[in-house]
């Protein structure tokens, strides 16, 4: 008797039961994550918020969330959820935001580490944003206190708490000093 391995679609991930843990879906390989620290959570907060009204106030387009899955790979499927993501308003679906997961990758991702992260395990999921046509991905680290941004088109710069974040061609006009995102965490 042998067993068919069966890889987990982005439909079957969505109906399962939330609860204290989260999932991420990689290449049909379902990823369990516990809730993440309270330091993590400042940061996404902080982050979100400074993104989410510079982006409402341009109209730029939609900002979303930890938590929100975006389909970047079909067959078998990868579902990943970036702590803060964009959308440009032109990738807005004429009929409006879908119900399910977003169908492709967002245009900047902004992953927040948590202690546990490894250097590999971060790499890896900035790769597959890109290689998913995400522009920019921006890897932000509480420990270290500096944000990594990597661009599609090549290139990566690490910007520490002394420097400025810029939104480059993707968020025209958006800046915020690297210490803000870490506010008395950069003391």
């Amino acid at each position: 008797m042998s067993t068919i391995n069966r890889f987990l679609t982005a439909d079957e991930l969505l109906k399962l039961p939330r609860g204290k843990v989260r999932h991420e879906l990689v290449r049909g390989e379902l990823l369990t994550m516990s809730p993440a620290g309270s330091e993590h959570g400042v940061v996404v907060g902080t982050l979100f918020l400074l993104v989410a009204s510079f982006v409402k106030r341009h109209n730029l387009g939609l900002v979303f969330g930890a938590e929100t899955g975006f389909v970047i790979h079909r067959e078998p499927d990868t579902v990943l959820a970036p702590d803060v993501a964009f959308v440009v308003r032109e990738r807005i679906p004429a009929g409006g935001i879908p119900q399910g997961y977003w169908p492709n990758a967002p245009d900047l991702a902004v992953e927040v580490m948590s202690p546990g992260d490894t250097a590999r395990e971060v790499d890896e999921k900035v790769q597959d944003w890109l290689a998913a046509g995400c522009q920019v991905v921006w890897v932000v680290s509480p420990r270290r206190k500096t944000v990594d941004v990597y661009l599609a088109a090549g290139g990566i710069e690490t910007l520490s708490v002394d420097q400025t974040l810029d939104g480059g061609a993707l968020l025209p006009g958006f800046q915020c000093a690297v210490s803000e995102i870490f506010g008395e965490m950069a003391g």
